[in-house]
């Protein structure tokens, strides 16, 4: 393999890839250019072109990528109802293709023939990652120095940046591994490796305690087109602006909050706390307008791939053949999911309070209580009895067997 004189390194400023962009450079004596993606970090972001210029990168790029986030991978996300293992909304796991797609972008143009992360040996973001790199770049190498140094633990690294002069925001009283974009926060790490301890103070950042949320509930409208978000309130908002503002109104309600042990997909299992306000409120109310307007057997059958669905994204299969084909069938599913839902928002619940759409399947001549003129009754007597032949039939095996 040719030499490397140039590596394109997923870039945050936090503890990890601050020590790597020096190690990096030490290691292979080689350029490194540094790539931050604004997913939404806001104020995390400052200052941390010059830091990354300061601590030795060639050439420090801070893309912002936030309409292209929310539209073409949370959004497609969010019209297959993704949860993984009923809770997670893949915060995290969503934002890896874009930010290795970017990586790959910038590398081919800059002529570097490698891409760096920041992720451990044990989690799930090196997969996504090079599981991206491959199927976009397969000739780029893949630098990984959790699995190549001997750095192994958050105070070796602090002692590393320490005496390469290198400033970090991690403290040992506060040793969290965050995560943040316009979807989520994460935390794990520090007292979380203990699935029964509680979350401490420094986690839950973007929402109140529902307990301390107000006690007057805040109604809200929610338009849909096609199963994506394009109004609040009646409001046009573009998809970040839109992902922001359920934000805002989530985590004052102290909406999204989730504590959970999940399953790693490099085999094993992990406590993490996940803030997800503003997708909270997009996936109650998505889920709730499809009940309106989706076909029963069309919406039965999406939901046997959701967990299929989940897991490409989670595992790092975004840019695989099956999810994309998956996210055809997601699509065509959403073709009639529009209209408009009502929601309360109080206390950390999000309650759909009425729900409308120019396609709705609902025909309250149907489902009145009251007398009708269009369904006769006594028709149910032959659709039980012809679905009730095969329980029937084997009724005198199962005596059978019992004697």
């Amino acid at each position: 393999m040719r030499k490397i004189e140039k590596v394109v390194l997923a870039y945050s400023g936090g503890l990890d890839t601050s020590a790597i962009l020096k190690w990096i450079k030490k290691t292979y004596e080689c350029e490194v250019i540094t790539m931050t993606a604004d997913l939404g970090q806001g104020e995390e972001l400052d200052g941390l072109e010059d830091k990354a210029l300061n601590t030795g990168a060639t050439k420090a790029f801070v893309v912002d990528l936030q309409e292209e986030f929310v539209a073409d991978y949370v959004f497609p996300m969010f019209r297959a109802n993704a949860v993984y293992e009923g809770g997670y909304l893949l915060g995290t796991s969503i934002a890896r293709p874009l930010i290795a797609k970017k990586m790959v972008e910038i590398a081919l143009a800059e002529g570097a023939q490698a891409v760096a992360h920041g992720a451990t040996g044990k989690g799930n973001d090196q997969v996504r990652f090079e599981l991206s790199t491959l199927a976009l770049a397969p000739h780029l190498k893949t630098i990984a120095p959790w699995r190549e140094w001997d750095l192994n633990s958050r105070t070796q690294l602090l002692e590393f940046c320490k005496e390469n002069g290198i400033p970090v925001p991690v403290t040992k009283e506060k040793p969290y591994s965050c995560d943040r974009n316009l979807l989520h926060l994460s935390f794990e790490g520090g007292e979380l490796e203990d699935p029964w301890s509680e979350p401490g103070p420094g986690t839950y950042q973007m929402s109140v305690d529902p307990e301390q949320a107000p006690d007057k509930a805040e109604v809200i409208t929610l338009d849909f087109e096609k199963g994506n978000p394009v109004a609040l309130n009646g409001q046009a908002l573009t998809p970040a602006k839109m992902l922001a503002a359920l934000n805002e109104l989530g985590g004052r309600h102290g909406i999204g909050r989730l504590d959970m042990v999940e399953n790693r997909f490099v085999g094993m299992k992990s406590r993490g706390v996940y803030e997800t306000p503003g997708g909270a409120i997009l996936q109650r109310a998505h889920r709730d307008l499809e009940g309106v307007c989706m076909d029963r057997e069309l919406l039965h059958l999406r939901d046997t791939l959701i967990p299929r669905y989940a897991e490409m994204v989670y595992n790092g299969y975004w840019f695989a053949p099956e999810r994309e084909a998956l996210q055809a069938f997601m699509d065509k599913a959403q073709e009639t999911v529009t209209g408009t839902v009502r929601l309360k928002l109080y206390k950390g619940g999000v309650y759909p309070l009425g729900r409308k759409s120019p396609y709705s399947l609902y025909n309250p001549e149907l489902a009145t209580f009251e007398k009708d003129e269009v369904y006769n009754q006594a028709d149910a007597a032959g659709f039980i009895k012809l679905h009730g032949l095969r329980l029937q039939a084997r009724q005198p095996f199962l005596n059978k067997i019992k004697g």
